[in-house]
C-alpha cells in the first residue's frame, strides 16, 4: 500500500512541476504612444525569463513572445500603468458559412 501512496505522491509533485512552466504565444501590444524603452523593458523581462521574442512589429507597437505564464503576470501587473494588452496568439479564421 505504501508503494502507492509513494508513487501517487511522486505524480502529484511532477504535476505541479510542469504546471509552473506553462508557456503561452503571446501579443503584447502598447499605445501608439507609449516610449520604447517601456516595451523593451517588457522584452527584457520575458528574455530574462526564459521566453523568446518570435516578431517585433513594425505597424503597431508592440512584438510577439512566447513565455511561461508567471513573466507574463508580471510584466502585465507592471505594464497595466501603461494600457498594454498581452493576449493569448491564435488562429483567427475568416468564413462565409453562418
Amino acid at each position: 500500500m505504501r508503494f502507492f501512496t509513494t508513487i501517487a505522491a511522486a505524480l502529484a509533485v511532477a504535476a505541479g512541476v510542469s504546471a509552473v512552466d506553462i508557456e503561452k504565444s503571446v501579443i503584447v501590444s502598447f499605445p501608439s504612444g507609449t516610449t520604447d524603452d517601456i516595451v523593451d523593458r517588457a522584452k527584457d523581462d520575458i528574455r530574462k525569463a526564459g521566453g523568446v521574442i518570435t516578431h517585433e512589429y513594425q505597424l503597431i507597437k508592440g512584438f510577439a513572445a512566447k513565455a511561461p505564464q508567471k513573466i507574463l503576470d508580471t510584466v502585465s501587473a507592471w505594464s497595466a500603468e501603461y494600457n498594454a494588452v498581452i493576449e493569448e496568439d491564435q488562429v483567427v479564421q475568416i468564413s462565409g458559412e453562418n
